[in-house]
């Protein structure tokens, strides 16, 4: 038995959300907005959240600057209930400011503020991981490290490559070494590049699946037992839910479509878990503001709502 069903390292982070009538810079040298707010964020708070609220045993480690940022970010995981532990960021909390459109579509700004040598140390992450079933790694560059023991152990892994092309080099750890590789389709759609980047996951590395994820048009996933790429189309928000931001849908899409794993559910239900998740956090306006809680993720992936096979 593991104490935790989850470890997930790296990606705390605040959010600066500037909600746009249009992704383009507008004429002039000054627009007035609505309110810009402040949103505890990032891709591993999204994961290590929502795998909290449908309840699997969480736990989250990073490095966490002492300034506003690092103390609202505390106060948010108390709040919650979230085993949280870290580590002084020597250059603070990192941020990114996203512009929000009408239509809830995003564009992200990261500082990145890391020191590219920085690294979590084994004596820090090793007694977390040695009770975790399974770690998801955020791309945080300073946990790279952690696949050495993650392979010695037997542990499971996961990772969000977000907007990969295939070429990046900061990425291709990830990708190469973890078992469960999520990742956007946005960038590769556009030359035919998504189904070789795909591949290229399974030929150089040792994923057992590959998720790409799409917005509105779905998502697509490929397998090692079964090297065609299939398509899901995306799943209907619910009617008292409407889009309004997609800040978090990929973070909630990977945690939903894990509480499902490791229920040993077949990979059509993970997807749709998944899907079904990352449309609930799409319907409430900010960065990771309200997440999905297994009755109700379970209600909406009840067989008699399942997508047709």
């Amino acid at each position: 038995m593991h104490e935790y069903d989850v470890l997930v390292v790296g990606g705390a982070g605040v959010d600066t959300i500037v909600r746009v009538d249009e992704l383009a810079v507008p004429p002039g040298d000054a627009v007035v907005v609505p309110p810009i707010r402040d949103y505890v964020a990032h891709t591993g708070n999204g994961v290590a959240l929502g795998c909290h609220f449908l309840g699997l045993r969480t736990k989250f480690i990073d490095f966490l600057g002492d300034d506003a940022q690092g103390a609202m970010i505390l106060d948010a995981y108390a709040r919650h209930g979230l085993d949280f532990s870290a580590l002084p960021a020597p250059a603070g909390t990192p941020r990114s400011v996203n512009l929000v459109d009408r239509q809830g579509r995003r564009f992200s700004f990261y500082d990145g503020r890391h020191p590219a040598d920085l690294r979590l140390p084994s004596a820090f992450y090793l007694p977390y991981l040695e009770r975790s079933r399974h770690v998801h790694q955020s791309i945080a560059n300073h946990n790279r490290d952690l696949y050495d023991d993650i392979e010695r152990l037997g542990v499971t892994s996961s990772t969000d490559l977000h907007n990969w092309d295939g070429v990046l080099p900061h990425q291709s750890t990830y990708a190469h070494r973890s078992d469960l590789v999520f990742m956007s389709a946005a960038n590769l759609k556009a030359d035919g590049a998504l189904a070789p980047v795909m591949q290229s996951v399974l030929d150089h590395g040792r994923a057992r699946l590959v998720v790409a994820t799409d917005g509105a048009d779905g998502c697509h996933l490929l397998t090692r037992a079964d090297r065609t790429v299939r398509h899901f189309p995306a799943v209907e928000p619910e009617p008292h839910r409407p889009i309004v931001d997609s800040n978090g849908a990929g973070d909630a899409f990977v945690s939903g479509f894990l509480h499902a794993y490791f229920a040993d559910r077949d990979l059509d239900d993970c997807i749709h878990s998944g899907q079904v998740s990352g449309a609930y956090a799409c319907g409430s306006a900010g960065t990771h503001t309200e997440f999905i809680d297994a009755p109700t993720l379970e209600a909406a992936t009840a067989p008699s709502r399942r997508p047709p096979r």
